[in-house]
């Protein structure tokens, strides 16, 4: 049974943290690494790995212990929300595995990092238990501060398993199960944060955007520029495409244009079927950013 992982991190600067962080997963004889994706301005690492569900929870209580070791929370700064050094941590199931599988592999590392490490652990997507935090951001909208005095006083903020406190440096961390999801992120001409916040305010579902997207608008300091970045949790309901047609005009709308897109870390062919990386105005990207392609080079599937 075939298990991804795609744990956020919070460390997207130093390069030897990071370079620790990608070593402890790979010293994991029964998972592989299949990408590491960092952005400076975020200040956050996506990896993603795969193997059984064994193998993917040693390398991820390797990741846990080498962040916890290296990262503290009380001196990031990042454009990007977060409440833990490891922020967020999905099992995908792949091949014959089942969402159970996913379920029950997220269920038993929660458990695990909680009296290992001391941490809060609140389970979400379909290991969730609370539809409070059914998704990340219903945890991660209240900021880290105001997390910490939840956890302190309202029963109803009692994480799923570990200390009803942030750990000193490492915060919280979110553990789940869900299908494949796509960060996807696209880079405006402008520095104008008020135009991406309003591209991205008339994306997301939530705001009565398209289904399955979540959107926020972004500083990008080092680049001058403004982003609109996006998880699409369910490409088969509205694809980059889609995604792409649908910015691209509202951006027109309003005098601006979408100069690039991103994928960040890595995407299931069957996602960008019927269109091109340069239709999207992907940038770097080529073959082996197919999940697929990756999975085949590590020898988890046949090519």
């Amino acid at each position: 049974m075939l298990l991804e992982a795609v744990p956020n991190v919070s460390e997207g600067r130093d390069t030897e943290t990071i370079s620790a962080l990608s070593g402890s997963v790979s010293r994991s004889p029964a998972a592989s690494l299949l990408d590491c994706s960092s952005d400076p301005d975020h200040h956050r690492s996506v990896l993603t790995l795969a193997g059984s569900a064994e193998g993917v929870e040693e390398a991820l209580l390797g990741l846990y212990r080498e962040a916890i070791d290296r990262i503290d929370l009380a001196l990031h700064e990042g454009v990007h929300p977060r409440i833990g050094a490891v922020d967020v941590v999905p099992f995908v199931p792949l091949g014959e595995a089942t969402m159970d599988v996913a379920v029950e592999a997220a269920r038993t590392l929660a458990k695990i990092v909680a009296r290992r490490f001391d941490l809060p652990v609140f389970l979400y997507g379909e290991a969730g238990r609370n539809p409070r935090w059914r998704l990340p951001a219903g945890i991660r909208r209240v900021g880290l501060g105001e997390l910490g005095k939840l956890l302190a006083r309202d029963p109803a903020w009692a994480p799923d398993f570990g200390p009803r406190r942030l750990h000193p440096t490492a915060g919280a961390t979110l553990i789940g199960a869900r299908g494949p999801l796509i960060a996807f992120n696209a880079v405006l001409a402008s520095d104008h944060l008020d135009r991406a916040r309003f591209l991205a305010r008339a994306l997301r579902e939530s705001s009565g955007g398209l289904p399955a997207v979540q959107a926020i608008g972004v500083p990008l300091a080092r680049r001058g520029r403004v982003q609109v970045s996006m998880n699409l949790l369910d490409f088969r309901r509205t694809s980059p495409l889609t995604v792409v047609r649908r910015l691209r005009q509202l951006a027109s709308g309003i005098g601006e244009e979408v100069v690039e897109t991103e994928i960040v870390g890595l995407v299931p062919r069957a996602a960008l079927e019927g269109t091109s990386p340069r239709e999207l105005g992907l940038r770097g990207f080529d073959e082996s950013k197919f999940l697929e392609a990756r999975l085949a080079r590590a020898g988890l599937i046949q090519g």
